[in-house]
């Protein structure tokens, strides 16, 4: 059991060692992946523009980068493009029998100028531009089998055509240089090739680069290494990277400008020397480089090394404020804490405890005994205490002792005005430390709380104040010899929070959470929100409340697009704050878990869960950036775009109005991110808040003119220039001025035919309202005259009414004296014979009155005079009707009864009604109709 322990020990440790045996602290890569700048995956040659802009010769064509955005543009014959080199405003690119230059138009894009076409007849066949070059007025085009020699001035070409194949060509300040296979070092003389050296080694090496150095050159082979050519001697020059030259072929090369070398090798990366030939850093594959094979090298203005590689473009931050190590096997795993101690570095990691010494570039070494998670590290009484998952070790070099195992350690804390007491912060409450003969010891365990105390700080009253992600905040208050717990509040405000902190500054306890920082004040004993250190968590910036005091009585805080640091000011005391522009997404922080370790009085070690970082913040200056406008894209609402001049007053369309504007400052920091502020003044009252986003985007915008202002900040500084753009959006033709002068014009002319067509209107209305004025009144005359006519015509019905009663009377008084008459005549004819001549003298003259025609002749003219023409239409509508019918339709006429028409027929009743019913049957009525309707209607 003990022997296979010690087997995996052994094994462990050979792990560590052989896993760690490369480390060391390198400046930041920024990778670029073929998805990222979208074009091929190989990258030849690397320039840059007086803009600071990067153009790379591609497989695709030339690549573009203004530190914002890509543009790729295919090569003019949609070959590879093999070289580029910027000169003056131009950028000169060579490809497949063809090169020429790039301009910028006044877009901001580039177009393309062939230099080769008017001599296309002078190129080989398969001839490739593999070197660009420029030397005073000549630009110098190197193919594999030809120098081609343009002068600018004058736009001529000389040819250089040796016999053999070029290998490279090579500039020096005073001259350009290039090899031939087998034949050795060439230089251009006043036109002409000529021989340099033809040292052996110099024939069957490949050059890769040489430098100027006085009047010597340093020349760098392919194989062998570097050569020194003083004079005409060729002399070895031994460097401390020979072997890894001889193994890995060097395909490219660069000088930097502090006299470094950087070397592009085919299967390990990148190699780069000092001055005196030692190796300064080696970056490949296994420790940050995206590929092994690096194609071409460049440093740009800014000291940064630019890696065209076969799969992808990288960008070294050689002079970066940062340098980091990047723990890609895992066997570091996360940091969680860190401490300088007797000039070793130690860091606390999930797999452990490691040191090195400091600023070495030696391994980092595994410390026996702390394998798991180590939470802080404490430095007291010159001794460094250690958090860790299985309790409390103290640390003394190499070693580990193990004081204290009950449960996990989170923190430390020295008791006041007790220098041989120390709080530690566990799993299950708080405990004490004691110093007793010189040694640190576990005293007890503080009775009477039990949670865990991640975060604690002890104040000047003898209380404990406890943070508790899922419970909030306690205070404790303790017994003078800090073995019991008297009593504990729990805070309900401020509130519980996920990645919580309390800490002590400037002698206060401060807690932080998501809804910002809570100060504590002594008297009150209750916490009040701190509005300076609450800014930071503004615009939902949180991420963790995790703050760290530093040894220079710095407080760090963290959010999500910045790192912030506050420290009293020199002059009145407050608090001043600083950020460093480093999100989140970049440092690879463990949320809550951040650390901060003050290595000196500028340099800080930031863990990551992937290693860790240092930070020189005297050195986040800003390097005199400018902001630029790089592109202007209007386009009408759902059509193609249109890139509009940058230089120029913009002038566009109505409906141009969705406008993005995009701007970048071409700085290529990993972690420092620009930021941005802009206004659109005629659109927005305020500047925005500071952003990242490289462009602005205004959609409908309203014509009118407008003026876009644009400044930033690099690394906490502003930026000097503030670039303004501005663009006028023009009103559609319905709203120019003319429209407008037309509109009013029109205006007019229709309100003169509107006033005279409503005058005309009412003038109109007004002779039609006095017509129909009269026409009412005709109406109400013609209405009274047929009121009068009507009351006529009823009076002369009553008349006619009274005139037939009148005539009914008389026929009927007329009837009885008949009836008397006689009755005296029917007496008189009973009287005796003697009496009979006189009486026969009566009877003939009661005869006479008694006459019954005579009666009706006068009844008929009086009714023909009232009833005019009745008898004859009823005659003519009825011809069968005998006189008796007739005089009995009159006296129905006159709307007389039977018992009253009676005894002027002088017949019963009976008889009429008789009369009647053979009338209907004559005159031929329906059942349904009565006698006397009809004959009313007559």
């Amino acid at each position: 059991m003990v022997k296979n322990k010690l087997i995996a020990f052994f094994y462990f440790s050979i792990f560590f060692s052989f896993s760690l045996s490369f480390s060391q602290e390198l400046p930041p890569i920024v990778k670029y992946t073929t998805d990222t700048y979208g074009a091929g995956n190989q990258n030849w040659m690397i320039s840059q523009d007086q803009n600071q802009f990067i153009f790379f010769a591609n497989n695709e064509g030339l690549l573009e980068y203004n530190g914002s955005n890509w543009q790729l543009y295919p090569s003019p014959n949609e070959t590879i493009i093999r070289s580029v080199k910027v000169i003056g405003d131009k950028i000169y690119t060579g490809s497949y029998m063809e090169f020429g230059f790039w301009n910028r138009n006044s877009n901001g894009l580039l177009s393309y100028t062939s230099l080769s076409k008017p001599i296309e007849n002078r190129i080989l066949k398969e001839e490739q531009f593999w070197n660009i070059l420029n030397y005073d007025q000549w630009v110098i085009f190197q193919s594999l089998n030809r120098i081609y020699i343009y002068d600018t001035k004058i736009g001529s070409f000389k040819i250089l055509a040796p016999s053999n194949e070029i290998i490279k060509s090579f500039r020096t300040p005073h001259s350009i240089y290039f090899q031939i296979s087998n034949q050795g070092l060439f230089e251009i003389d006043s036109g002409k090739s000529k021989l340099v050296s033809n040292e052996p080694i110099l024939k069957r090496n490949r050059i890769v680069n040489l430098f100027a150095q006085g009047d010597d050159l340093l020349v760098l082979t392919q194989n062998q290494g570097f050569y020194k050519l003083l004079g005409g001697n060729l002399v070895k020059f031994n460097t401390e990277a020979d072997s890894k030259i001889m193994q890995s072929s060097v395909y490219s090369c660069e000088l930097l400008s502090e006299g470094n070398i950087a070397i592009g090798t085919v299967s390990n990366g990148i190699i780069i020397l000092n001055e005196e030939g030692k190796i300064k850093h080696q970056i490949s594959q296994a420790n940050g480089l995206s590929n092994n094979t690096v194609l071409s090298l460049f440093e740009d203005k800014e000291s940064n090394l630019w890696v065209g590689l076969d799969n992808g473009i990288n960008c070294i931050n050689l002079k970066s404020p940062i340098q980091s190590y990047i723990d890609d096997s895992g066997v570091l795993g996360t940091v969680y804490c860190s401490e300088l101690y007797k000039g070793k570095l130690y860091i606390g990691t999930n797999q452990g405890l490691f040191y090195k010494n400091y600023q070495s570039n030696e391994s980092f070494h595994f410390i026996n005994g702390t394998k798991g998670q180590v939470w802080s590290l404490y430095l007291y009484d010159d001794t460094l205490f250690c958090g860790h998952d299985k309790g409390t070790f103290i640390i003394n070099n190499d070693k580990a002792l193990n004081i204290f195992s009950s449960t996990g350690t989170w923190n430390f804390r020295a008791v006041p005005n007790h220098k041989d007491l120390i709080l530690q912060g566990n799993y299950y409450g708080i405990s004490v430390l004691e110093k007793k003969n010189n040694q640190w010891q576990f005293r007890n365990k503080i009775k009477g709380f039990d949670y865990s105390s991640k975060y604690f700080e002890i104040n000047a009253n003898d209380a404990i104040y406890v943070s508790h992600e899922y419970k909030g905040v306690f205070r404790l208050l303790f017994d003078k010899d800090l073995f019991a717990i008297n009593a504990f509040t729990t805070y309900k405000y401020p509130g519980k929070g996920k990645n919580s902190c309390l800490i002590k500054f400037n002698n206060a306890i401060y807690y932080s959470y998501k809804e910002g920082v809570f100060k504590l004040n002594n008297k009150t004993k209750q916490f009040n929100k701190d509005k300076l250190l609450s800014s930071v968590f503004e615009n939902d910036l949180f991420t963790s409340g995790k703050m760290i005091v530093d040894n220079s009585n710095k407080l760090w805080l963290f959010s999500k697009n910045h790192i912030n640091y506050y420290a009293a000011n020199k002059l009145n005391n407050k608090l001043s704050k600083s950020s460093i522009p480093i999100p989140v997404s970049l440092t690879n922080s463990m949320l809550g878990y951040e650390n901060i370790t003050q290595l000196s009085n500028s340099i800080y070690f930031f863990g990551t869960t992937d290693g860790y970082y240092l930070l020189n913040i005297n050195n986040l200056y800003n390097d005199d950036y400018q902001v630029s406008i790089s592109k202007i894209v209007t386009n009408v609402l759902d059509e193609t775009v249109h890139i509009d001049d940058v230089l120029k007053l913009g002038v566009f369309k109505h409906d141009e109005n969705n406008i993005t504007i995009s701007y970048t400052v071409p700085e290529y920091n990993k972690y420092i991110n620009t930021e941005y502020q802009y206004i659109l003044e005629g659109f927005q009252d305020k500047w925005t808040d500071w952003h990242t986003e490289s462009s602005a985007n205004f959609k409908n915008l309203s014509p009118g003119d407008y003026v876009f202002k644009l400044r930033a900040k690099y690394a906490n500084s502003d930026i000097k220039n503030t670039e303004i753009y501005s663009f006028t959006i023009l009103r559609p033709w319905y709203k120019t001025n003319l429209a407008i002068a037309f509109y009013i014009l029109l205006f007019f002319i229709l309100n003169h035919f509107v006033i005279k067509k409503y005058n005309t209107y009412h003038k109109r209305q007004k002779e039609k309202l006095i017509e129909e004025n009269n026409l009412l009144l005709e109406f109400k005359e013609l209405e009274n005259e047929k009121q009068m006519m009507y009351i006529k015509n009823e009076q002369l019905s009553q008349d006619v009414n009274v005139i037939n009663r009148e005539l009914a009377a008389s026929t009927m008084s007329l009837n009885s004296k008949n009836e008397l008459l006689a009755f005296i005549k029917e007496d008189l004819k009973k009287t005796s014979e003697s009496e009979s001549r006189s009486i026969k003298s009566v009877i003939s003259t009661i005869n006479k009155n008694i006459s019954k025609d005579d009666s009706w002749n006068v009844f008929q003219e009086a009714f023909d005079h009232t009833d005019k023409d009745f008898l004859k239409k009823l005659k003519e509508a009825h011809p069968s009707l005998t006189p008796n019918d007739l005089r009995l339709c009159a006296y129905l006429r006159l709307n007389l009864s039977s018992k009253e028409i009676a005894p002027l027929l002088n017949i019963s009743v009976r008889s009429v009604e008789i009369k009647r019913y053979r009338l209907r049957k004559k005159i031929d009525l329906s059942h349904q109709q009565g006698l006397v309707e009809y004959i009313l209607a007559v």
